[in-house]
């Protein structure tokens, strides 16, 4: 069983290693790791890759960043592909001996009828592998509606949409490997059984779109919305419309700034509102337009003296934002070119789902798409 491919030169990772080299560290930031990792979530990272043998710059493991409300800031996790894991224990047992098989995976349907094969238009209920290491079975069963990845209308999204069977049997797989190998794949988990992370939170899966032309009966502004100055909606997770009426009365930048950050952590970004002038926009676009208007030097004072300029707005968006542009610039692109599997291309290319990306990768793609990359 031949190794994993490893990174040469200067990208190379020595067993010894105790922190990334600054040409490691370059490479790392071009994959999407932005300056929200923490010097502790990278030397985990580091000291995970020396354990596993996986290199990151081959794409076997990445850092994945997703926003943690309770933190206020992204928290990067490490992934693999089921590939990794398979490389792995294959690896383990032709250097330790032993040998590794695969029962045959089976699906089960909602009626608990278990199939070797899913040839039903719907997805399966659930997913079994059983691995065999040394003699001994090691099952795991995955349940669909634990492990798809949902938009906030509860539809599934990506692969979870086109080959849901794959993609349970993949994170089936996954748990079964990992008791199987429970030390050598500790800590790290697959893109597929990670996938679920990015759903929506329950209160913001129901939260409907404002139609043209009607009101919402859940957009009411909470108490603070009429307030100059106010930096959030307080309280529990609020619609979106009470974000934008907010962002309409205030006169602080720093207001919407803040105001972003919330609708970001809550998953409001993409609903339709309507805007002081009766327009409708997304909630994302309309913040950031609003931090630029607010952005723009104030007027002479009575005594003739030029108001304090107000920073750019562009850090609104804070890093959030750039990944937002660069997905809508990407399915621009992919529109354009008449691509209407964008989201299957994205995945199979780089390995992770375009929601999942950074902004450099989604704009490498835009690049190819529309003829201008080097």
């Amino acid at each position: 069983m031949n190794d994993i491919v490893k990174a040469g030169g200067s990208l190379a990772i020595r067993p010894d290693q105790t922190d990334w080299t600054p040409q490691q560290g370059a490479v790392l930031r071009q994959s999407g790791i932005d300056n929200e990792v923490t010097a502790e979530e990278l030397s985990a990272f580091l000291h995970l890759c020396q354990r596993t043998r996986l290199d990151p710059f081959s794409r076997q493991i990445y850092l994945i960043g997703r926003w943690d409300n309770r933190q206020r800031r992204k928290v990067y996790t490490p992934q693999t592909s089921i590939d990794g894991y398979r490389v792995i224990g294959h690896r383990v047992v032709a250097e330790q001996g032993g040998d590794l098989g695969y029962e045959d995976t089976l699906w089960c349907d909602a009626n608990g009828q278990w199939r070797d094969v899913w040839l039903l238009d719907e997805p399966p209920a659930a997913a079994k592998v059983t691995v065999i290491r040394n003699g001994q079975r090691f099952p795991a069963v995955a349940l669909f509606r634990e492990y798809v990845q949902t938009n906030k209308d509860d539809k599934p999204i990506g692969l979870w949409g086109k080959m849901p069977a794959g993609q349970l049997a993949k994170c089936a797989e996954a748990l079964a490997l990992r008791k199987a190998f429970p030390h050598d794949l500790a800590g790290v988990y697959t893109a597929e059984e990670m996938a679920q992370a990015d759903n929506p939170a329950p209160e913001e899966r129901h939260l409907r779109k404002v139609q043209p032309g009607e009101g919402d009966p859940w957009a009411t502004p909470g108490p603070d919305a009429g307030q100059a100055g106010t930096t959030a909606v307080k309280g529990r997770s609020q619609p979106a419309q009470a974000i934008a009426d907010v962002a309409g009365t205030t006169t602080d930048q720093a207001a919407v700034k803040e105001l972003y950050r919330q609708a970001h952590g809550e998953g409001l970004l993409a609903e339709t509102v309507k805007t002081a002038d009766r327009e409708l926009l997304e909630l994302g676009a309309y913040l950031i337009a609003r931090g630029q208007q607010l952005a723009q030097p104030k007027p002479t004072t009575g005594e003739g003296k030029p108001g304090e300029d107000v920073p750019d707005a562009v850090v609104v968006a804070e890093g959030e934002a750039e990944a937002d542009v660069a997905e809508r610039e990407l399915r621009a692109a992919a529109t354009a070119a008449g691509l209407d599997n964008l989201d299957e291309e994205f995945e199979q290319s780089y390995g992770i789902p375009i929601a999942q990306a950074g902004a450099q990768q989604m704009r490498q793609m835009t690049a190819i798409l529309t003829g201008s990359a080097a």
